[in-house]
């Protein structure tokens, strides 16, 4: 059996499974012919990214933080969970901090804790962050076995951290086959653009919009851009090898690209002539330059990203031109984002 027979049949949980990591993640699971439960608030995340007429998927429109959504979707008894639900990202958590700690904090909480009471769940999978967890002056490439910053600059950081910490107590004290998937970076198909969004989806908005690409920064800014079906693969890995429980690993591309490069590409792969624009750096961005190792998954998990990321980014490219007025409808900028479409 492979680890993508293993999932025929099995019945799995996906948190945040409106969002672009697990429209994704979702739609290869039931290719898989796997019963998929999604729960998503759709606070960040749109159902016109999951197919409307798979007899394998149950929907509910819910929330992690609700005891009566989290005893439905538990009625349904998962075998795998992943958990991939939070309150996305840094400048979000920074503007509703609270918010940031019900969803993240709180609410892995509480699903750790169904997945004790109701016992069937054979791995949990968390979605964590490389970019928060590790320090801004820990030597590149970052390595699983470096210590979690103390200093982190963001909200978000900190409950990325906070459920690390939790999965690691239920997996000690009760026993929960919990894995830390820490993400670099993600990007590909299924990302709506808005304020706080990641670079490459608003890129992508501006760029076909006719808008010149703000950089915040000098552009030699590096960032470690990991396809989603790659994050995807990673992920389904972690779900079946047994050396995964108990470990964290990163998924990620394990190569630089240069923020200017792909301001750049972008510009090139659409057409627009808006060029780019220089910002002032966001006060909390204290990573400059980010780079993963993803030796130890590759190791133990047989994982192995596709290195193109020119393709992948005209893929991404594509993606948006098909889905455009679904993109446009529903792409979320707040007042005074002077480079968004209204």
């Amino acid at each position: 059996m492979t680890y993508l027979d293993y999932y025929n049949g099995k019945k799995i949980l996906v948190t945040g499974g409106a969002g672009a990591v697990g429209s994704n993640l979702v739609k290869k699971l039931l290719e898989l012919g796997a019963f998929v439960i999604v729960i998503d608030n759709l606070s960040s995340g749109y159902t016109w990214l999951l197919p409307d007429d798979a007899p394998n998927l149950l929907f509910v429109h819910g929330d992690i933080t609700n005891d009566i959504d989290l005893k439905r979707v538990f009625n349904e008894e998962p075998e795998i969970v992943f958990h991939l639900a939070a309150f996305f990202a840094n400048q979000n958590s920074v503007d509703y901090p609270e918010k940031d700690l019900m969803t993240n904090g709180f609410g892995t909480l509480k699903l750790l804790e169904y997945a004790k009471i109701y016992g069937k769940v054979e791995r949990f999978i968390y979605a964590s962050s490389g970019c928060s967890i590790y320090p801004s002056d820990a030597p590149m490439p970052y390595k699983e076995n470096l210590p979690p910053s103390m200093w982190m600059s963001t909200p978000y950081q900190i409950t990325k951290m906070l459920g690390e910490l939790y999965g690691n107590y239920f997996l000690k004290m009760y026993n929960i086959p919990f894995t830390k998937a820490r993400f670099f970076n993600s990007f590909g198909p299924g990302e709506v653009p808005g304020q706080y969004r990641n670079v490459i989806p608003n890129f992508i908005y501006w760029a076909l919009s006719g808008k010149p690409l703000p950089i915040t920064g000098t552009g030699e800014e590096t960032r470690d851009f990991t396809y989603v079906g790659d994050i995807v693969d990673g992920l389904l890995r972690m779900g079946y090898y047994k050396e995964a429980i108990g470990e964290a690993f990163n998924l990620a591309a394990g190569r630089e690209i240069k923020i200017k490069y792909l301001a750049e590409k972008v510009n090139e792969l659409t057409g627009n002539k808006a060029g780019i624009i220089f910002k002032e750096r966001r006060k909390w961005d204290t990573k400059p330059t980010l780079l993963a190792s993803n030796e130890k998954a590759k190791k133990l998990l047989e994982f192995n990203p596709d290195p193109d990321f020119d393709k992948r980014l005209a893929e991404t490219v594509e993606w948006f031109k098909e889905n455009w007025e679904n993109i446009k409808k529903f792409a979320q900028f707040g007042p005074g984002v002077s480079s968004a479409v209204r």
